[in-house]
Parts: C-alpha cells; sequence; structure tokens
C-alpha cells in the first residue's frame, strides 16, 4: 500500500498545525503510524489522496448514517448555497429543524441550536445550574463530553473525591464543582448524593459511553440516576450527541424508556456538517436569554446550510424507519462473525455492540466502566489497525472509539470485513 501522498502532506501540515491535524485522534498516534488523508467518500467507502480505497467504520465518528455523499441530502445543495450560507438572523429552516426536533424526543419541549457537540454540553450545565441554582455536577469516568474545561476531568484518589484535570491549561478551580463517579455503579452516585446532594445541580452521562470504546449503561443503572436525580431536585442530563438518532430515532431516552431532564445532540444533526443542540423541558430552557438570565449566544448557530442539511437527515430517518432495523442486522452480522473468528483463533478479544455501535476489544472484558477497558491492550490493537489497513478497512485509529455502521455498508463489505478480520487476527496471534 502506498501512502506516499499522505506522508508528504502530513510533513507538511505539522509545520503549521499542532500535530498535524485538527482533532488528536486524527494523528493515529495510539496505532504507530502517521494520519492517512482522505480525498472523497461514496456510500460506504473513502479514498486517501494516494488513491487507496476503504471500506469505512468510522462515518465522520457516527453522523453518516446514511453513508458518504447521499444523493437525498445533496439534492438542491447549490440552490441553497445560491441563497446564502450566513446571516447572523434567524430563519425559517432553524424553526422547523427545532420542531423536528423537539417531535421526535420524549420530554424535550424547546431546543437551542449550537455549533458543535462540546457548546451542547457546555450550555447544558450552564442551564442547569441556572435553574437548580447549584454549582456541582456529576459526570462519569469514561464518558467524553467535549473539551469544556469543567468536564476534562478524571477521578481522584477515592470514590467520592473531587477530580484532577486531564488536561494543562484546566485550573483547578474550574473543576472543583465536578464530581467523577464510576460509570455503571449506582452504589457510588448514592454515597456522592449523601455527601452532596443538596448542592448537585446536573448529573451527566453517555447513556451508551462512545469515547472508552462502546461501553452501554446498564438500564437498572440509568432507572437508578433517573430516580435519584428527582429525590434530590437535581437535573439528569443524557449526552446523546452520539447516540441521538444514531442508536434509534428517539435516542438512547427512546431505547432505555427513560425521560431525562435535558439532553444534547450532535453528529447526526448536522449530516456532518459541525452542528449541535441541547434541550430540556420548557421551564428549563425558558432559563436561555433572551427570555431569562442563562447566556448562551452564537454568530453560526442555525446556520442555513447546515439546517437545511440536517433537516432532510431526521426527515429521511422519520419517513424510514427500518433503518435502524436494518442497521443492526448488519451490526449483528459482523458481531457474530467477528466473534467466530475470535473463538476460532483463540484470541483475547471481545466484541461488543450497542445497535448500530461496535467496537474490538483486546481483552477478556467484560467491560463495564473505565477500569475495565483499561485493561486492553492498546498495541495488540494498534497490530490489528494496521493489517486491517492493508486489506482496505478503515477502523477507528485507536482502541477507545466505536465502529459506526450506516445504511451504505452492504453484505458484501460486511463479508469482506469478517474474512479480513479472521486474517489479520490470525497474522498479529
Amino acid at each position: 500500500m502506498n501512502l506516499g501522498k499522505s506522508k508528504k502532506i502530513y510533513d507538511e501540515a505539522i509545520k503549521y498545525i499542532p500535530g498535524g491535524v485538527n482533532s488528536p485522534v486524527r494523528a493515529f498516534k495510539s496505532v504507530g503510524t502517521y494520519p492517512i488523508f482522505i480525498k472523497k467518500g461514496h456510500g460506504s467507502k473513502i479514498e486517501d489522496e494516494d488513491g487507496n480505497k476503504y471500506i469505512d467504520y468510522i462515518c465522520s465518528w457516527g453522523p453518516l448514517i446514511l453513508g458518504h455523499s447521499n444523493e437525498k441530502l445533496l439534492e438542491g445543495i447549490d440552490d441553497i448555497l445560491r441563497s446564502g450560507i450566513s446571516f447572523g438572523l434567524p430563519t425559517k429552516i432553524e424553526v422547523d429543524m427545532a420542531k423536528l426536533i423537539v417531535e421526535s424526543y420524549n420530554g424535550i419541549e424547546m431546543v437551542r441550536m449550537v455549533n458543535s457537540g462540546t457548546e451542547a454540553t457546555m450550555s447544558a450545565i450552564r442551564v442547569a445550574r441556572g435553574y437548580t441554582g447549584r454549582d456541582k455536577i456529576i459526570k462519569f469516568e469514561g464518558c467524553y463530553h467535549g473539551h469544556n474545561d469543567c468536564l476534562l476531568v478524571k477521578s481522584g484518589s477515592g470514590t467520592i473525591t473531587y477530580g484532577i484535570p486531564t488536561s494543562s491549561g484546566v485550573p483547578a478551580d474550574i473543576i472543583k464543582n465536578t464530581i467523577v463517579c464510576k460509570y455503571n455503579d449506582l452504589e457510588d452516585v448514592r454515597k456522592t448524593f449523601e455527601k452532596f446532594g443538596e448542592d448537585i445541580a446536573a448529573v451527566i452521562i453517555e447513556p451508551v459511553a462512545g469515547n472508552m470504546g462502546v461501553v452501554p449503561s446498564d438500564k437498572e443503572f440509568l432507572e437508578g440516576l433517573r430516580r435519584i436525580t428527582k429525590e434530590n431536585g437535581s437535573l439528569l442530563i443524557f449526552d446523546e450527541v452520539i447516540t441521538g438518532f444514531r442508536i434509534s430515532y428517539g435516542g438512547a431516552g427512546e431505547v432505555y424508556g427513560i425521560e431525562p431532564d435535558m439532553a444534547c445532540f450532535g453528529k447526526i444533526i448536522g449530516g456532518g456538517f459541525p452542528v449541535g443542540a441541547y434541550g430540556g423541558k420548557r421551564e428549563i430552557m425558558e432559563m436561555v436569554s433572551p427570555i431569562g438570565p442563562v447566556y448562551q449566544a452564537g454568530t453560526l448557530s442555525g446556520n442555513p446550510l447546515a439546517m437545511h442539511i440536517g433537516y432532510r437527515i431526521l426527515k429521511v430517518l422519520k419517513e424510514n424507519k427500518n433503518i435502524y432495523k436494518e442497521l443492526e442486522e448488519k451490526a449483528i452480522m459482523m458481531e457474530e462473525g467477528i466473534r467466530r473468528n475470535i473463538e476460532e483463533l483463540n484470541i483475547n478479544a471481545k466484541i461488543v455492540r450497542f445497535k448500530s455501535m461496535l467496537t474490538l476489544f483486546f481483552g477478556k472484558g467484560p467491560f463495564k466502566n473505565f477500569d475495565d477497558v483499561q485493561s486492553c491492550d492498546i498495541e495488540m490493537y494498534a497490530k490489528y489497525f494496521n493489517e486491517m489497513l492493508k486489506r482496505g478497512i478503515m477502523l477507528p485509529p485507536a482502541q477507545f472509539e466505536g465502529m459506526f455502521l450506516s445504511a451504505a455498508h452492504t453484505k458484501k463489505d460486511i463479508e469482506y470485513t469478517i474474512k479480513a478480520n479472521y486474517e489479520a487476527l490470525k497474522v498479529i496471534k
């Protein structure tokens, strides 16, 4: 496989961009190589600058649920571009989009559009604090909610401690009101509320973690969070930036049958454009400026081009909900094929799937929380990644990320991927 052009572009990129990339996972450091620069994509395939083609299981980290360059989304895009791409003034498509999201998600009565998932979670937490008049929040180790200062935290030395920063540049004063609990451990949450309950504004969680690999919440755990937050007057925030409209049209809230007080969205609602949103009960969202005291603004929020594409993809999903069944059937096919390969080759690995999201962990498992996934063999994953790359399969360039299927992936794609998986596992064994 010739990657000469990618290497040349990367050598130029590191002169002008930190690490040569605009988001850390793209650096391919976790898999021991340099970034592959992509030129174009269509359907389930992408092509790099050297002309190598890959079956893509990143799908822009989830939003390309219909595949690359889907015609239904691109139809008439020239007319939208010619009408104007940004005004800094309201447009009707923003209202249409907001209405569609509100109608789609149980418990969301008002929604505010923003420009990223990070902005959505940051704003939701600010609103929760403004609504409750409290300062502290609970997050869970292994859950990623964007690069907000107050959320770049890992747990301290004990189960009920203030966290420590996971990034340089985050002052201790910023994270002093962030408490980190253990994912899927309701007893840890109970103890935290016993100590700090009257001060906790909100609990924020990825109902299905996608940034320590795919690690779903136990239903009983989420039900317990809903019960505890209600009892203590705290808000429950579902971070559905990845899962919203991905695992179900109604997101994790629908799948688990749990209604949060607020939810954050991203990825799919932009169809590949930089879009986010946060919403909640009307009385909560009426805290937001200009009708309430919680300030949040954005010149490019509700950008017409992004709204048109996002609206189209949500309409397609709403009118074709069988897509979710088909996606899960494909994911089950891949899961079962990879599991057979693991068993036949006696590899120390486990495939974890939730709906159309999957992760192949190189470890025994089970994988229920951050401590569990830390036991994985990341060097083995790096070898596996590179062997799959040689066979034309683009996987996440890090062990602790998820694979995403799209409607464009075919049975032939999956059969080939299972075959490549067997060959790759056999080589690295």
